[in-house]
């Protein structure tokens, strides 16, 4: 139980934020339109996530901050309030999504209108976050979560065509893919944007703190990075594969999560739906909780607030508070009659376009000595970090490009 237990930040950030509603709809697009030709493109994000979460970890349990607290105190209030900004305002829409993902999960389960359901999703979502334990919260969610290995599951159990899907791997288009680049490209932006969520880092730091690492825990940060994300990105190539396999031959297009799980019910009938059901529940719920969390650690770290799970509502008033309204918030915006789904697609995008202002400032301070002492970035980290800046500052300066070019990946 220690070893899970050790793990189960990494599991929770992985599951809830790589494999959050996002990924679910993502992966399963791209896998019912292009195959598994866009795999390279989950490798990429894996590494990238990897990458800056270690950094973002090593950062909190070095200095025992935040990272959105020194990157405040560092860059000074101007480039913190573009972060925050950025981050902010991609995390109220995310929000929306990943509560419209709750309450699409639980129509799945009970042919109850998704309408019916946002409001018991955020009431829950609040719920857990007023009452459980930090430690609770991310062992139950990120373990349920698992549940969505019933996809690499059902993969063996549909008995695919495995030289065919290896040749998608390498790129070779499928004979059932007829998409144009533009629509190639938009995705692949989309599925890094979705591996690489802002809030992904922010939640990871600042869990580390509710979690009171020190620098003797850098091998549990280290370790919860390994495991987690790449887990994420195993899963999220599941999902694709399925699609490829299932969707894609039938040309049957993705416009909500029931031909996410379509696949798993023909593999494995009720019984894989019910448990591919408790999945797509856990994976939401656990984003949704990071969202919200991540709404009020970065406010209040911006601000100084106090803040933390591991204080009592009442001594943190202001950073509960900032939560419940960006509740609101997405409900307000679920409440317009949009499109969870679509909300969930323009999310992503969004995600690729805010990554700049997410990235820079952690490879700044996890650079800067006086909060690092000589526990910076080694040559080899910084090599790469720069290399990812590179690829994280095309995605985003492509998103809005292709977005409007191909109507959305429509």
């Amino acid at each position: 139980m220690k070893a899970i237990a050790a793990v189960a930040l990494g599991v929770l950030t992985a599951i809830g934020g790589f494999v959050d509603i996002g990924d679910l709809v993502t992966s399963s697009v791209v896998g019912s339109r292009f195959g598994l030709t866009l795999t390279w493109v989950v490798v990429v994000g894996v590494i990238g996530i990897c990458l800056f979460a270690q950094m973002s970890g090593r950062v909190a349990a070095v200095s025992g901050r935040a990272t959105f607290e020194i990157i405040r105190e560092r860059l000074g209030a101007r480039m913190a309030l573009a972060n925050l900004s950025a981050s902010f305002l991609i995390n109220l829409l995310t929000l929306a999504a990943e509560v419209g993902g709750i309450a699409l999960s639980l129509q799945l389960a009970s042919s109850i209108a998704p309408a019916l359901w946002f409001p018991v999703a955020a009431f829950a979502v609040w719920l857990v976050i007023w009452r459980l334990k930090f430690s609770i919260m991310e062992n139950v969610t990120g373990l349920l979560g698992l549940a969505l290995v019933v996809f690499a599951v059902a993969l063996f159990l549909l008995h695919p065509d495995w030289s065919s899907l290896g040749s998608q791997v390498l790129l070779q288009p499928s004979p059932h893919t007829d998409e144009s680049a533009g629509t190639y490209w938009y995705y692949a932006v989309a599925l890094f944007g979705a591996a690489m969520t802002p809030y992904e880092v922010f939640f990871f730091s600042s869990g580390a703190i509710e979690e009171k690492w020190k620098t003797k825990d850098l091998a549990q940060s280290r370790i919860n990075v390994l495991v987690g994300f790449p887990l994420g990105g195993l899963l999220t190539l599941s999902i694709a594969a399925c699609a490829a396999v299932v969707l894609l031959p039938k040309g049957i297009a993705v416009s909500s999560l029931f031909e996410t799980a379509l696949p798993v019910a023909q593999a494995l009938g009720k019984i894989g739906l019910i448990v591919a059901i408790l999945g797509f529940v856990a994976a939401t719920f656990g984003a949704a909780l990071e969202v919200t969390l991540s709404s009020g650690y970065t406010l209040a770290q911006f601000f100084g607030w106090p803040w933390g799970k591991f204080r009592r509502p009442a001594s943190a008033s202001r950073f509960h508070v900032v939560m419940i309204l960006s509740l609101v918030v997405a409900l307000g915006i679920l409440f317009t009659g949009v499109d969870p789904v679509q909300v969930t697609e323009f999310s992503v995008v969004f995600s690729a376009i805010a990554l700049p202002l997410t990235y820079l400032p952690i490879l700044i301070v996890a650079n800067d000595p006086k909060y690092m002492g000589d526990r910076v970035n080694g040559k080899v980290t910084n090599f790469f970090g720069l290399i990812y800046l590179g690829i994280i500052l095309v995605a985003s300066l492509a998103a809005i490009p292709l977005m409007i070019v191909t109507g959305a990946g429509a």
